[in-house]
């Protein structure tokens, strides 16, 4: 049972529908600067509909049913009809490759799967076995399957609300597989259904109950951060609205349709949005305006405005360190941006700022329900009310990853200081020892670089070599300066500046040899960033390995890698 009520996510979900009807939930481009609105009645008969048609094709109790899709109002309906069904849900990052797809699908043991809006549909159709039944949503490309809009319409809705017990098992979350096959993490209706209300009385206890919420949904409902956050507090809340994007490239427009209240992020998207500002407004200028008394405010708010961001009461960053200094310049534009700290075996539900406890570094304190603390090696050890189940057919992990009192090993190295608030020190695992015998961690010194508004993305590393070196991404206003010609050496000559200001600031075990600067960003496309937008260090460590012995030897401190 939920900690708060009795009611399951569907029980809310029925409510919704029964007592406000005709509230507006879900707003859905459809392109051509043309939308689809969706009510709470509308949702819950196409779910219903849905749902009578997956139960008449005689799936057992619990069968798995996969979505392939972007972030669409057709993703939420469907995962509400999987649910009526007596189904569990499997979405699937709709960037992954084939290989990966194909190893959900059969990991999984799918029984059937929805196939929604995709970009990359045309190289990902191979991961699809022919024996297995699919379903295209509104908005899908061409797939020659049966369609969403063609069963509804010939389908009478279920008569009954469905009924699921707490324990049972509401979906499978893989995770992005920055190392490795990606794992099932198992979360049950008790588990999402907790997590969804506890998640709605932070952000009221931020916005007040009065306001109702406003979101839009970009980060992809494949990953726990959006799916706790926006999809199921939504579900429970029932008073808000989720808006969708038409396309990436129309991102800016539909968030500036939106004019989001809440809004949750990643860290690599809140220094894009920085670095669209700076492109604009060069930062020792913006620095001037800000500290202007007399214009100060007002070209704060010029800037939020233009970002989309200016109704924002709550701003959130979750999935990856932030430096604090990026942190800091929102604040001074008057967005309150908090950190928080989740994962998805706690279904994101850990540690978050509030606006009392929200020191720069720090992701703050425990959330209610959460214990944690910190174990004799420097682990984080965290008991969520979003625990999962365990992993998906790997009970040999599940024996691994929790101690003998139920504490999960986060993997995450930390500090708790006395008021609760928790830094994040480094990884476990990314923890490196030089040739020199030292152990080094490389989150906090790629934050000291990426602070800089020059550096899009960077990666720390020096496994057995005598001092830890950084591979770095230049932002997209630094690299088109390149492209137009501007002299490598005024790049050479601010990383410099940048390379010793960092030293500065570290242990003489952890100073940087080198800058080395990539030829190209780092993406989803090209295999170095997971659809979460962490970097696939083991990856991009592979791709340079050859190249050390040079880069050691030349003895420069800016190096640039060759394409």
């Amino acid at each position: 049972m939920s900690a708060t009520t009795s009611k399951l996510i569907l029980d809310h979900v029925y409510a919704h529908a029964a007592e406000t009807p005709d509230k507006l939930y879900l707003i859905q481009p459809i392109g051509f600067g043309e939308v689809k609105d969706y009510s709470w009645q509308q949702v819950v008969d196409q779910a219903q509909r849905m749902a009578a048609h997956l139960q008449a094709k005689g799936f057992k109790p619990g069968a798995r049913i996969a979505i392939l899709s972007t972030n669409c109002a057709h993703f939420i309906i469907a995962e509400l009809a999987i649910w009526m069904s007596g189904g569990t849900t499997v979405a699937i990052f709709p960037t992954e490759t084939a290989e990966t797809i194909r190893y959900v699908l059969d990991h999984c043991e799918a029984s059937l799967l929805f196939i929604g809006k995709l970009e990359n549909w045309d190289q990902q159709r191979s991961a699809v076995p022919e024996v297995l039944p699919c379903i295209s949503l509104p908005l899908a490309p061409s797939t020659g399957y049966e369609t969403w809009d063609s069963i509804i319409a010939r389908t009478a809705p279920q008569t009954e609300k469905a009924q699921r017990a707490p324990n049972d098992l509401a979906l499978i979350c893989y995770t992005s597989g920055s190392t490795g096959h990606p794992k099932g993490v198992m979360h049950s209706f008790a588990c999402i259904t907790d997590v969804g209300e506890r998640s709605v009385a932070y952000l009221k206890s931020i916005w007040g109950n009065a306001v109702e919420s406003r979101v839009l949904s970009y980060l992809p409902l494949a990953h726990v951060f959006e799916r706790a956050w926006i999809e199921c507090a939504s579900l429970v809340d029932g008073t808000g609205q989720i808006y969708f994007c038409d396309t990436q490239d129309t991102f800016l427009e539909d968030l500036n349709r939106a004019r989001p209240n809440s809004f949750i992020s990643v860290p690599r998207l809140w220094q894009l949005f920085q670095q669209s500002v700076f492109a604009k407004i060069p930062p020792d200028t913006l620095d001037r305006l800000l500290a202007d008394p007399k214009s100060g405010s007002v070209v704060a708010h010029q800037v939020l405005q233009g970002l989309g961001l200016d109704q924002v009461i709550s701003a959130s960053s979750g999935s990856a360190p932030i430096p604090a200094e990026l942190i800091e310049w929102y604040r001074r534009l008057g967005l309150n941006l908090l950190e928080g700290y989740g994962m998805t075996e706690d279904f994101a539900y850990s540690f978050t700022s509030t606006p009392e406890f929200n020191a720069s570094g720090c992701v703050g304190i425990a959330l209610p329900g959460v214990e944690a603390r910190i174990g004799d090696d420097g682990e984080i050890l965290i008991k969520s009310p979003g625990q999962m189940l365990g992993y998906y057919k790997r009970p040999d992990l599940n024996a691994e990853v929790f101690t003998s009192d139920g504490f999960f090993h986060t993997g995450d190295k930390g500090e708790l200081q006395s008021n609760g608030l928790l830094r994040i020190t480094g990884r476990l695992k990314e923890i490196f020892k030089t040739s020199k015998g030292k152990f080094v961690a490389p989150a906090p010194i790629e934050n000291l670089l990426k602070a800089h508004p020059m550096i899009e993305s960077a990666m720390v590393s020096g496994v057995g070599q005598p001092a830890p070196y950084a591979l770095v991404v230049l932002s997209t206003e630094w690299r088109t300066k390149i492209d137009k010609a501007t002299s490598r050496g005024q790049v050479e000559v601010e990383l410099n500046r940048l390379l010793t200001d960092t030293n500065n600031q570290l242990a003489s075990y952890e100073r940087l040899r080198m800058i080395v600067i990539t030829p190209q960003p780092w993406s989803v496309e090209n295999g170095y960033l997971t659809p979460t937008m962490k970097i696939r260090r083991n990856r991009i460590e592979s791709a340079v390995a050859e190249h050390l012995p040079n880069w050691y030897a030349e003895k420069k401190a800016i190096l640039w890698e060759k394409s």
